[in-house]
């Protein structure tokens, strides 16, 4: 009998999407559960009490939420086709690249999109300047993790999210980001 897997997430959430990815990675079979954030299910209330947001997990009926959290939940349960290195530095250092999209690129990519006159500029020289922050570390590597995709690379798909801002919007973002869109 196959294990429960449940997502529960939004079709334009980088964070769910960062679950799929992993799921389909590792071959794991899972039922998508798409919620409408402004009318939540009581599932996802009941599941995420805290944060009342997507993704979640649930397996063999626990939740787990929180997209990183739940990137290495995946990576622990289900040891084939790892995401995150086995060396412990290395291990280190995907986490800590993984928290600096969350905390220094992510918050700057959704003020941008709201914001104008000088705010809108300063926003984006900081998306800029991460960028380029991003792009000193992935310096000639086909993946953040070297040869294969794994937990930054994953991540990292807020990266393409800005890019898609940049076509709706008519944003002037760096060029690092269609370079890192080609570079795959």
């Amino acid at each position: 009998m196959a294990e429960e897997v449940k997502l529960f997430g939004m079709w334009a959430s980088p964070f769910s999407r960062r679950i799929e990815v992993a799921l389909k990675m590792k071959g794991i079979q899972y039922e998508y559960i798409e919620e409408d954030l402004s009318n939540k299910s009581p599932s996802l209330l009941n599941y995420n009490p805290v944060h009342k947001k997507v993704p979640v997990l649930l397996h063999k009926g626990k939740p787990v939420a929180e997209s990183l959290v739940i990137l290495e939940y995946i990576d622990e349960t289900w040891k084939q086709n790892p995401i995150l290195p086995a060396d412990p530095y290395e291990k280190a250092m995907a986490r800590f690249w993984a928290k600096f999209l969350d905390e220094k690129l992510w918050p700057a990519a959704k003020k941008v999109v709201l914001s104008k006159g000088e705010e809108h500029k300063g926003l984006i020289e900081e998306i800029q300047e991460h960028l380029k922050t991003l792009e000193s570390e992935l310096k000639e590597k086909k993946f953040f993790g070297g040869e294969s995709l794994g937990f930054v690379d994953i991540a990292a798909n807020i990266i393409f999210w800005l890019l898609v801002v940049q076509e709706t919007l008519g944003l002037d973002m760096p060029m690092f980001v269609e370079k890192l869109c080609v570079r795959r």
